[in-house]
């Protein structure tokens, strides 16, 4: 059994949108996911030459963290954007900037997740001055301040805080500060938001 097909993106309400992955993280969650679209014929050809993806959702690159499977979607459904610790760069804001502007996503999702491998070396750069090989270190570096945030906070649980902390430090600067953004926001075309993916019971939590 397949998921029926979603609405492309510019036909959806962000709320919709919203619904949709609400909706398909239940399913998940409760065991009741159907098969998403990844080897259908027609929904293939319908795709082929055009996508219009109801949400761009920056998500990390942990393998457990998987966003069709997490909301119960198929091919042509999500934009993603991945890397560890689900951090905006220069290609990250391009390719965000590109799923709202050019191809019409009403919905932005940043997406964190319990226990992230790359949170928790920026947690050991700033408790135990620990330094790391290649580039790890510079891509670590924009988790940083969310670490400081939630230590400001106190010691229980710093891991689990700084994970909301960089997720609501990267959905302020999207909301805010950049401008290919700002007017879908303004006119209600654009919802910008952020979760946390519980890796012990599948739920995704909805939060800034």
């Amino acid at each position: 059994m397949t998921t029926p097909a979603a609405p492309s993106g510019p036909d959806l309400t962000p709320d919709a949108a919203l619904a949709l992955l609400k909706e398909g993280n239940r399913r998940f969650v409760e065991g009741k996911s159907v098969r998403p679209q990844q080897t259908d014929a027609e929904r293939r050809a319908a795709l082929a030459h055009a996508q219009r993806p109801f949400c761009v959702l920056v998500g990390c690159s942990d393998s457990r963290v998987s966003p069709e499977l997490l909301f119960g979607r198929g091919l042509g459904d999500l934009f993603i954007v991945r890397n560890a610790g689900n951090s905006v760069d220069l290609a990250a804001m391009g390719s965000i900037e590109y799923g709202v502007a050019v191809l019409g996503a009403p919905l932005v999702v940043v997406l964190g997740h319990e226990r992230c491998g790359a949170v928790q070396a920026a947690v050991d750069v700033v408790e135990h001055d620990r330094d790391f090989p290649g580039s790890i270190g510079q891509m670590i570096e924009p988790i940083l301040p969310a670490v400081l945030r939630a230590k400001r906070d106190g010691d229980h649980d710093l891991l689990d805080r700084a994970v909301r902390h960089n997720v609501s430090r990267i959905v302020a600067r999207l909301r805010t500060t950049e401008q290919m953004l700002q007017e879908p926001q303004r006119t209600g075309r654009l919802k910008i938001v952020g979760a946390r993916y519980d890796l012990d019971d599948g739920v995704v939590e909805f939060f800034a």
